[in-house]
């Protein structure tokens, strides 16, 4: 029998592990700067699909759940199937560490990783091909799809809920990794649903499909997480005012300026996010600033903090603007994007998502 514990004022005692760590740590980095500090924040993300499909009835506890992943959707997965019985199987990117690896495995899922790549559409695409090669052989796995079920959308909602009773009702700029398109979008969607002025500014790296980069490469490193060579159908792009795209040692600048102004140890797209963050706040001085942090900084411990005195200085770097994505050029530009639709016409139906990667159409994503 479980002993009762008093009632407190202080931190609640959680039931699962999911609860304590999916909402962010909440840092003034200034007047104006609000950084939401996650341990993963695709916990929101994948807690809420997975109760949503179960209510649904679409899975059943004891079935297992697959996706492929680049790290920390892995492990939010992998928490989420822990806490509600179910069990997990990932395709992982070649750049899921052993570390992370060892985790998803002692979590009880079940870990196919991809070999080396030269580049990120080539790992991607293997990861594709390995999922619908499992899904033949075994029809009773569930495909979650992050990259295109908007049920994915639906954890953030309680994000945005936490965000409207904590941070003042002022004019709010979200800036953060695109990524999937789920966490920019669900809580900036949720967030305007409520009335509140929100501008969103997204951030790419050189080399993504999602808003029109996929002609340039950054040859020094993978941005996992921030980008895409595939088209992913939960990016919503008439949501997005602002468009930044950032190179790798744009990034290192600003997780290694992060971590020296301000003591926060944050991943790669957080220090891209903090980067842009600086520059956005001079020219609207007026607004609240959130800067969305997906994670923490320990993948990129040898890649980017030990090579710390290459870092530059960030205060040093400015963007270029452009009017167009023909003036688009490394190593940072800037666009404003005023919430128009998807460049190559993927969610317009010009072109389907499944196309050339075997991912389902934009009419079979989940509504």
């Amino acid at each position: 029998m479980t002993a009762a514990l008093p009632p407190s004022t202080a931190a609640p005692v959680h039931e699962h592990i999911t609860d304590a760590i999916k909402a962010p740590a909440l840092v003034r980095l200034g007047g104006n700067v609000v950084l939401a500090r996650f341990e993963t924040m695709k916990v929101y993300a994948a807690l809420g699909a997975v109760r949503t499909l179960l209510h649904r009835g679409r899975i059943v506890p004891g079935q297992t759940l697959i996706d492929s992943s680049s790290g920390i959707y892995a492990l939010a997965l992998a928490m989420a199937c822990h806490r509600y019985g179910l069990r997990c199987h990932i395709v992982a990117s070649t750049t899921v560490d052993s570390v992370m690896r060892a985790q998803l495995e002692v979590l009880g899922a079940t870990v196919d990783q991809m070999p080396p790549s030269q580049n990120l559409k080539l790992d991607q695409e293997r990861r594709v091909r390995h999922v619908r090669e499992l899904l033949a052989a075994r029809p009773d796995f569930h495909w979650m799809r992050q990259y295109h079920d908007s049920v994915h959308y639906a954890g953030y909602r309680e994000f945005a809920d936490l965000l409207t009773g904590t941070l003042p009702d002022v004019p709010l700029t979200v800036v953060g990794a695109v990524g999937t398109g789920a966490s920019t979008g669900g809580l900036v969607q949720a967030l305007r649903e409520t009335g509140r002025a929100v501008r969103l500014v997204g951030i790419q790296p050189f080399g993504s499909v999602t808003f029109g980069s996929e002609r340039f490469s950054d040859p020094e490193a993978i941005i996992a997480g921030i980008g895409s060579s595939i088209p992913f159908g939960n990016v919503r792009h008439e949501l997005y005012d602002t468009v930044h795209w950032v190179d790798f040692r744009h990034a290192m600048a600003g997780a290694v300026g992060l971590l020296r102004q301000h003591a926060v140890f944050a991943g790669l797209s957080t220090g891209a996010a903090h980067l842009v963050t600086s520059w956005e706040t001079g020219r609207h001085p007026e607004r609240l600033h959130l800067l969305l942090g997906a994670d923490t900084g320990h993948r990129y411990a040898e890649r980017v903090f030990a090579r710390h005195t290459e870092a530059q200085d960030m205060h040093t770097l400015r963007p270029r603007h452009i009017r167009t994505l023909d003036e688009l050029r490394p190593p940072w530009s800037v666009m404003e994007w005023a919430r128009r639709p998807d460049p190559a016409g993927v969610r317009s139906g010009s072109r389907s998502p499944d196309q050339s990667s075997g991912f389902v159409s934009s009419a079979e994503v989940t509504p």
